[in-house]
């Protein structure tokens, strides 16, 4: 590889590459400068106006996933530079960055980690062929000849490719169809995290970055959705040059390269990989310097909107009437021949697969809090409550339990208007949708958490608790009806807006985007950092549209196909004090009603002598949480499951029967206990299958260390902690925890910890 990248990246290449990208970069930046300045003014005055969506229902936990481990378990690896495949343990953290180890034992005396990688942009593969489908079209004129040996030979029939368009590729495999499913469950997980990676609670930096990277493109005459936009602000820079930068590089290169057809896209994949790390860094470093240039002057900024509020709006105000009277009779004829008449069609291949996956997470919510509450009747009451409430707390995040969720948004297609509208790919569409069923999974299961927390200060029996603990459910059904309703058509909104916005403004432009420079003198000069005449005629552009949009969602909601709320129909807090609630400290369901954490390892039962030892004590639960996996060997069942899965009432009368079924439960004797119950048990000895995606026989185990840590195990160290600004690979360095910015070289290549 070494000799690869000298040969066809030296010097002269190197500064051509480093000034191609200073140019993107300088380019872009004027243009999120800009847009920050607009994303500040818009914020403040959201903040002062107060308008905003329905009050939602249901609570969200601040911090979900601290100190946890997702995942953990073995993947074999396929080494480029030795060509071997060698047996890694893995382990997935709270951040959701895929870390390699040696092996296990490495892992327990804390060497430093071989990887961590970051799969904002990646595409997750199960086949050679469809691997190697997308390497034969990253050079052009080079394809394999019938009966070559292939670039990629897989010792299994089972691997998984992470591909990227411009990074490094991955490739693991492994042992059994089962394996494979599981971790592509937790790989996907990793993706639609990271491709999230642009944090939604920040209200200026994050709108203006969108939004700059939507003007430059369109400055390109790019319109559309855009695949790439995934990543953090860094990540999708780099991809923004990578994509101007690549077609040149390529066009240069590829005549170049020597050797049989796989030997020449195994370089490019090199050479690709090494040039997006450069552009990475360099990226880097110019968005740090612009972004702590803007963060210093908006003291001065806000001083400015605060003090001329009113002005801006009029003045903004004023130029949108002007802009309006001269697009709107053009932009209305637009909407009514070419976006109107396709709403609908739009709208309904959106609902469909959207309103089954939030179905099915209020099935799987309802599922595993009924499944718990029958184990509570049957397996011990309170004593066994903490243990399954913890389990509990982790469902949203748990792969494999809402993969059933996430698969409802895979059939999700455009035909024909994928094409029509310049839609590059449904799959921002997907994940987004996936990343609101998450989130509204947690906010139920922790609205749920809260109420039980409020409820066992009453010291109920197991009788009440088992009552207690249906009727919160049903509460917390109804608010998630309500809240599963508004995020719903406020994601079809958005996905409209998405998809009409950049076909009208690609439309019009030919006849309205010349005549915009008139319309600056419009503008006070003391308020142009703040109103911009492009943004102002996008925002009359959305406003021709929007009216189509809001109908179609209001239609559907009429209908109630899907079960969407209708817009007349808002749902009052009727907890006024459960906010309140939700103030407290976050709840430690092992710790308070668990057996004190000495099950989960690591803890000193024994009596301490003062606030050292507690400390000491305190510490060593807190490593054990973050080593044992939400994810755990599941293919058992529950000991105590009804006999037939109980469907999710559709309204609190029908839940009758399901009290019955508790009821005589109650009743009946208890049979002993077989072993942990519930999220995430451990095999056990005589094990039912669970009805769902994992309930099939355990497959045999490979030769390779246990799959993942006992439910028991502590090792009294803690996990990596990957920064979610890496990407690509790290490469740990020897003699401790390397720290996360950091560049290496070595024979085989550029690889960056990021």
């Amino acid at each position: 590889m070494g000799d690869v990248l000298s040969t066809h990246l030296d010097e002269a290449r190197r500064q051509h590459i480093a000034e191609k990208t200073g140019k993107v970069l300088s380019e872009f930046l004027r243009f999120y400068e800009d847009q920050y300045g607009v994303a500040l003014f818009n914020s403040m005055r959201h903040e002062i106006e107060g308008t905003g969506s329905p009050q939602a229902q249901l609570l969200w936990r601040k911090v979900p996933l601290e100190e946890r481990v997702i995942f953990s378990g073995n993947l074999f690896q396929y080494q480029e530079d030795s060509k071997k495949w060698r047996n890694r343990y893995s382990l997935v953290p709270h951040n959701y960055g895929l870390v390699l180890y040696e092996n296990k034992v490495a892992y327990e005396r804390q060497v430093p980690p071989r990887a961590i990688i970051n799969s904002a942009g990646y595409k997750i593969l199960t086949s050679v062929d469809q691997y190697l489908e997308l390497v034969g079209t990253s050079l052009p004129g080079v394809a394999s000849k019938s009966g070559s040996a292939p670039m990629l030979k897989c010792p299994t029939q089972f691997p998984l490719i992470l591909w990227h368009p411009y990074a490094r590729h991955y490739y693991f495999c492994m042992m059994t169809e089962a394996e494979q499913d599981k971790w592509q469950a937790v790989l996907r997980d990793c993706v639609r995290h990271c491709n999230n990676g642009i944090p939604e609670d920040s209200k200026v930096e994050g709108p203006a970055f969108t939004d700059a990277i939507r003007m430059y493109r369109q400055a390109k005459e790019l319109y559309g959705t855009w695949e790439m936009l995934c990543g953090n602000e860094v990540q999708i820079l780099s991809n923004l040059v990578m994509e101007e930068l690549g077609p040149e590089l390529k066009a240069e290169l590829a005549p170049r390269l020597k050797g049989k057809p796989q030997e020449r896209q195994r370089q490019w994949i090199q050479i690709s990989d090494a040039v997006y790390r450069m552009v990475y860094e360099q990226a880097k470093a110019s968005f740090e310097a612009v972004l702590s240039k803007l963060q210093q002057a908006r003291p001065a900024m806000e001083a400015v909107i605060r003090t001329d509020m009113d002005q801006v709006i009029t003045s903004k105000e004023h130029l949108a009437s002007k802009i309006r009277a001269f697009i709107l009779p053009k932009a209305e004829v637009c909407v009514r021949n070419h976006v109107q008449p396709y709403i609908p069609s739009i709208l309904e291949a959106l609902m469909v697969p959207t309103s089954q996956g939030f179905t099915e997470v209020r099935d799987v919510f309802f599922k595993e809090v009924t499944d718990m509450n029958l184990n509570v009747i049957n397996e011990g009451g309170i004593d066994k409550l903490g243990e399954y409430m913890e389990k509990l707390s982790q469902l949203a995040y748990h792969p494999l339990k809402m993969q059933s969720c996430y698969e409802k948004m895979e059939p999700l297609r455009l035909d024909g208007l994928q094409q029509r509208f310049d839609v590059s790919s449904t799959a921002v569409f997907k994940q987004r949708a996936q990343i609101h069923m998450r989130e509204q999974m947690d906010n139920a299961v922790y609205t749920f958490e809260t109420l039980l927390h409020q409820e066992l200060g009453k010291g109920p029996t197991r009788e009440e608790l088992c009552k207690s603990i249906q009727r919160i459910l049903e509460r917390v059904l109804k608010k998630y009806d309500y809240d599963s309703s508004s995020v719903r058509k406020k994601f079809f909104r958005e996905a409209l807006l998405q998809i009409a916005i950049p076909f009208l403004l690609k439309k019009l432009a030919p006849t309205c985007k010349s005549e915009l420079p008139r319309f600056q003198e419009l503008i006070f000069e003391d308020f142009a950092r703040f109103i911009l005449v492009e943004n102002t005629y996008e925002e009359v552009v959305l406003q021709t549209v929007m009216k189509d949009i809001l109908q179609a969602v209001k239609e559907a909601a009429v209908q109630r196909r899907h079960n969407l709320y209708r817009d007349s129909i808002v749902l009052h807090n009727s907890d006024p004090n459960l906010h309140l609630l939700a103030e407290g400290a976050p709840i430690d369901w092992g710790q308070e009603y668990g057996d004190g954490g000495d099950s989960h390892g690591g803890g000193d039962s024994s009596p301490g002598t003062g606030t050292a030892e507690a400390a000491n004590v305190s510490e060593k639960r807190r490593r054990a949480k973050q080593v044992v996996s939400v994810v755990q060997d599941e293919e058992a069942g529950l000991p105590f499951q009804a006999s037939c899965e109980p469907q999710s009432p559709a309204s609190p009368d029908s839940v009758t029967e399901l009290r019955g079924m508790l009821a005589r439960d109650l009743q009946a004797e208890s049979p002993p206990p077989l072993g942990p119950l519930l999220n995430g048990a451990p095999a056990q000895e005589s094990p039912q299958p669970e009805a769902g995606p994992e309930a099939s026989s355990p497959p045999p185990s490979p030769p390779s260390p246990p799959d993942q840590l006992p439910p028991g195990k502590a090792v009294d160290c803690e996990p990596p902690k990957p920064s979610d600004q890496e990407t690509g690979e790290q490469v740990a360095s020897p003699g401790g925890r390397a720290p996360i910015h950091t560049t290496t070289e070595d024979s085989a290549g550029v690889q960056t910890e990021f």
